[in-house]
């Protein structure tokens, strides 16, 4: 099986598995097993009771993956996340005790509920897939994907997300709220139904692998390049996406079209993911908010105003 096909066929099992207990919101599936299949850690900014837990646990069974929920609150400290060393008495030593983080799969649900330091212990284990706890480094086990959560800024008890922290996700999107039809289909479904594993940490690995090897051409990288450039030039943006959004928008683009059965990135596949990549990026302009404009709208206007190159 060539690589192209093991990554379209990974994502069509994986995301008919997780609609078996997942309903609606075909594009929140969708960009999930594209996070995962390109490596890149996903955030779900949305209102409690709309599937985020059920999205990220039905992800992890599909996926064959060990899975770890970490519930959010004001008080934890970055030892809950990380793990400790602690004292043991019949060994006269400290002996560490892993943390939540210790898994493929993590779920850190309502993160922006703890506070800025408690949200930094993910920093090291995002970039770099492992943490440090006393001065002692210990590697995460692969593959190491984090699916995130965070509430409305406007709720009570929020702590804002810094930038960086931010700038390590991604894909970002919200669920919204389910259809009429959708709801009704919520009401007979058994969410809590043990999903069969459509594969394993070996086979996600090969996935991964074969997304990194997409091509990728000069004029397609040029795209990337005049989307992110002008991110940080539009009157409707006050701060524009980082190089990093470059290197994630070419991962994401590359997982896109794979799962299309392409060994090859169009531009169409960089604008299918560019909004999910940069949504949570960029910091509108007062100009913009006054408007009542959304970061997809800006991301969409640049878009629609970004030469497509042409012969790709």
């Amino acid at each position: 099986m060539d690589s192209v096909t093991i990554v379209s066929t990974f994502t069509t099992a994986m995301e008919g598995a997780v609609r078996t207990v997942f309903c609606g919101a075909e594009e929140a599936v969708r960009l999930s097993v594209l996070g995962l299949a390109a490596s890149l850690h996903v955030l779900i900014e949305d209102v409690p009771g709309v599937g985020k837990t059920t999205l990220a646990r039905a992800l992890a069974q599909a996926a064959g993956l060990s899975f770890s929920r970490i519930q959010f609150t004001p008080d934890m400290l970055p030892g809950d996340v990380l793990g400790m060393n602690v004292w043991v008495p019949g060994k006269h030593d400290f002996v560490f005790k892993d943390g939540p983080v210790n898994a493929q799969c993590i779920l850190a649900d309502e993160l922006n509920r703890t506070s800025p330091r408690t949200q930094s212990a993910f920093l090291e284990a995002m970039q770099e897939k492992q943490i440090t706890v006393d001065g002692v480094t210990r590697k995460l086990p692969e593959p190491f994907f984090l699916l995130a959560t965070q509430n409305p800024q406007t709720f009570t008890g929020t702590f804002p997300l810094p930038e960086a922290e931010l700038d390590r996700f991604g894909l970002s999107f919200s669920i919204g709220y389910p259809s009429r039809q959708d709801e009704l289909a919520i009401l007979n479904t058994d969410s809590s139904q043990q999903i069969a594993a459509v594969a394993n940490a070996e086979s996600i690995l090969a996935v991964q692998a074969a997304v990194r090897s997409v091509h990728v051409s000069q004029a397609v990288q040029q795209f990337i390049v005049d989307i992110i450039s002008a991110t940080r030039s539009d009157k409707l943006i006050s701060l524009g996406a980082s190089p990093r959004a470059s290197q994630y928008l070419q991962q994401a683009a590359k997982a896109q079209a794979a799962s299309g059965g392409r060994d090859y990135v169009m531009p169409e596949d960089v604008l299918a993911v560019c909004k999910a990549v940069l949504r949570h990026r960029i910091v509108l302009s007062s100009a913009a908010r006054l408007d009542n404009m959304s970061e997809e709208d800006a991301i969409g206007d640049i878009c629609r105003h970004t030469a497509i190159p042409a012969g790709v």
